[in-house]
């Protein structure tokens, strides 16, 4: 077999033990030599695979996110480059300096004409464009919004006339001229969307009762209602 389908097939014979594994036992499921086990382990270790254990006592995978050794179409090369380009001119910095991480450990594990598709896409996002600056980092937002917190935000509309809110953040969506915090506004109770750029203050209050999930469901259908919100979205 390949190096590829046999690294890919160590780790699903690791995925979802409870207990540490031995290298034996894994060269006798995978039909290869103890020690090209360590040297494999070794290598998927070095890439970020999130293995725990020793020689003599076992492997187990802890819970994690890693991607594994990948066979992508020319297609598929050029749908992640343009995500990753797209991400780079309109996402944060940190979004930006995760897009580039990612794409050097793709570019890693993907084969070598993929790489060349890499470097040479066919196709681009548009002219990247020049963002309002944000009066706090959108990491606070985030961090909101993993927590499941109520926020107390303080904020400004487009004739700069100020509001308090309590809202239970969403999501953080990135159009083409702002990036725009979705929230459930207990004001309204009902969804709303605030540009990011007009939050002046945000204070962190208790967790909301609901669960995040059930309310990105429910936020979906509202936003495709708002109609031209991607162009000129703000909280009312």
């Amino acid at each position: 077999m390949s190096r590829s389908t046999r690294l890919l097939r160590l780790l699903q014979a690791m995925r979802g033990r409870r207990q540490p594994v031995t290298a034996a036992q894994l060269a006798e499921a995978l039909e290869v030599s103890e020690r090209t086990i360590y040297r494999d382990i070794a290598d998927l270790a070095a890439q970020g695979a999130p293995i725990d254990g020793e020689a003599g006592v076992g492997y187990i995978l802890r819970p994690g996110l890693f991607l594994p050794p990948l066979m992508l179409s020319e297609d598929e090369v050029e749908a992640i480059m343009l995500g990753l380009r797209y991400v780079d001119q309109r996402g944060d910095d940190l979004l930006q300096a995760a897009a580039s991480v990612a794409l050097t450990k793709i570019s890693a594990v993907v084969s070598p004409q993929a790489q060349a598709r890499m470097i040479s896409p066919l196709s681009l996002p548009g002219p990247p464009r020049t963002f309002p600056q944000n009066a706090m980092p959108l990491e606070e937002l985030r961090k909101a919004i993993r927590d499941r917190v109520r926020l107390d935000i303080l904020y400004g509309d487009e004739q700069e006339r100020r509001t308090e809110r309590i809202v239970w953040p969403v999501q953080l969506c990135f159009l083409d001229q702002a990036r725009v915090l979705c929230a459930w506004c207990e004001l309204r109770q009902d969804f709303r969307t605030f540009r990011t750029d007009r939050i002046v203050k945000t204070t962190r209050l208790d967790r909301y009762p609901a669960q995040r999930a059930d309310l990105v469901r429910r936020l979906r259908p509202h936003l495709d209602k708002l109609g031209d919100w991607r162009t000129s979205p703000d909280g009312n």
